[in-house]
């Protein structure tokens, strides 16, 4: 089992650097992860200098699928989260996916898991959800087998567009804006937690299923806003500001960065007031959980990990 190749498209965000963590912690050697983030790709060489990291453009043919005939499994991680174009979210989230299942079909050997999201079932209306909701679809008619799972919000190590960004932004201002009164319930994943189910799934070759892969625990966005404060002891003054306000000053934003962090749909969607099933996934994939206080201290307070950056 740990002499499988592993590959990982889209693996130099969030969950596939976490998850390279951990699959070389449990002893797995023959990793190659692509991905076209040229910056993270190189945070991921020179924290994981012994596996294969190439860059990529999934959305297009080239000289990356070579990598898919002799592979043993796929965990399929390329997600376009954020951002204002329509066709970013269409290329990375469906053309992609759409050529990764074709080399898996084509090599008729590949144990495939997909990551799905949680949106898929969310009252939102965004380019993300659209391209989430079509992305699944595609995958459960492929006619490729394989255990889909939809994580909630994420955070851990290497977290550059969520909790991550906010503990940054936290400790460079003296004020850290809240949205209206900041109850929005959220119900965090600790990405080591997703990543250890992932690997249950590769090593239980676990075949089918959709399964919602949410915190079990729920938050206000508040009190996350007011953990990582305490975890990481910034000295921000957290402030609630008017909902239109808050609103407003995303838009002007927008407007002026390509790549906003926080975008309003996000905000739409952060008051969208879903809540999403939990089910006892420790009891199905042998994984324990960890309690959202310690895996914060975990993400902000690693020696080896909680300082390494990626780009936004």
């Amino acid at each position: 089992m740990k002499s499988k190749k592993i590959i990982l498209p889209g693996g130099a965000g969030l969950v596939g650097q976490n998850l390279v963590a951990r699959l070389k912690a449990k002893g797995y050697t023959d990793i190659v992860v692509l991905d076209k983030h040229r910056n993270n790709l190189e945070v991921l060489k020179r924290v994981q200098p012994d596996i294969v990291a190439e860059y990529a453009d999934l959305a297009q043919t080239g000289d990356w699928l070579k990598h898919f005939a002799q592979a043993d499994v796929v965990v399929m991680l390329q997600a376009q989260i954020g951002g204002n174009d329509y066709q970013d979210f269409v290329r990375n989230n469906l053309d992609a996916t759409r050529l990764i299942l074709e080399a898996i079909k084509a090599n008729n050997r590949a144990y495939l898991v997909h990551i799905s999201s949680s949106v898929v079932e969310s009252v939102a209306d965004d380019f993300y959800t659209r391209t989430k909701k079509d992305q699944e679809r595609m995958v459960l008619e492929s006619g490729v087998y394989c255990p889909i799972l939809r994580p909630t919000l994420m955070f851990g190590w290497f977290d550059r567009k969520h909790l991550g960004w906010l503990s940054r932004f936290m400790k460079k201002v003296p004020v850290f804006p809240i949205p209206g009164d900041g109850r929005y319930m959220r119900q965090p994943l600790y990405v080591g937690d997703f990543c250890n189910i992932i690997i249950s799934c590769i090593e239980h070759q676990v075949t089918d299923g959709v399964y919602n892969i949410s915190g079990h625990e729920k938050v206000d966005y508040i009190d996350i806003i007011r953990a990582i404060k305490k975890a990481t002891q910034a000295r921000a003054w957290i402030v609630k500001i008017p909902y239109p306000l808050f609103y407003a000053l995303l838009w002007v934003w927008g407007r002026f960065d390509k790549n906003p962090p926080f975008t309003t749909q996000q905000l739409a969607a952060l008051g969208a007031k879903d809540e999403f099933e939990v089910i006892d996934w420790p009891g199905i994939f042998g994984v324990p959980y960890t309690p959202f206080v310690n895996a914060i201290e975990e993400t902000f307070n690693d020696k080896q990990y909680s300082n390494v950056v990626l780009e936004f």
